[in-house]
């Protein structure tokens, strides 16, 4: 996919960006078998940050297999439903304190006072943690109440209206 029809794919995501800090990362584990997890994440405009702590088990999967798929949903009903997949590679740097981004993302969700607390349990509980930066590589958003969704599923919703 051309960089700029994956940065468009996410320029038209930004109010499903801005509502929410939380995806789920799919990644392969050391053993091969695939996993999913959920996580927060900060986008900076170029890169898709997801923050752990530096003895987590993803980093020594991510450094072995970098490959990644994120996901980030929204809504609560059919007609509101919006998607944005990503596809990229993980590039981990380990960092003293606390990465920025990691509670740049927590921001997004608290108040001045709770994101104040969470930063400072943060900063007691992390001497260092593992950045995870994601260039997306792929992007495709979904918003299924106007009626952007996957192909198959248009072809489909139109064979059942004729």
């Amino acid at each position: 996919m051309e960089r700029q029809d994956v940065l468009t794919e996410i320029a038209d995501a930004h109010a499903l960006l801005d509502a929410t800090s939380a995806a789920h990362l799919a990644y392969t584990g050391r053993n091969g078998t695939p996993r999913v997890v959920p996580v927060g994440y900060f986008w900076t405009g170029t890169e898709f940050v997801v923050s752990t702590a530096d003895t987590a088990p993803k980093v020594a999967a991510l450094l072995a297999r970098p490959e990644v798929a994120l996901a980030v949903d929204g809504g609560g009903t059919p007609q509101s439903a919006q998607s944005l997949s990503i596809r990229g590679h993980a590039d981990i740097r380990i960092v003293d304190g606390l990465v920025p981004e990691y509670v740049a993302a927590a921001r997004k969700s608290m108040g001045a006072e709770a994101a104040a607390e969470f930063e400072r349990n943060c900063r007691a509980m992390y001497e260092r943690m593992a950045r995870i930066a994601i260039v997306p590589e792929w992007a495709r958003f979904h918003d299924f109440g106007a009626g952007r969704m996957p192909g198959f599923l248009r072809d489909l919703a139109e064979r059942a209206a004729t």
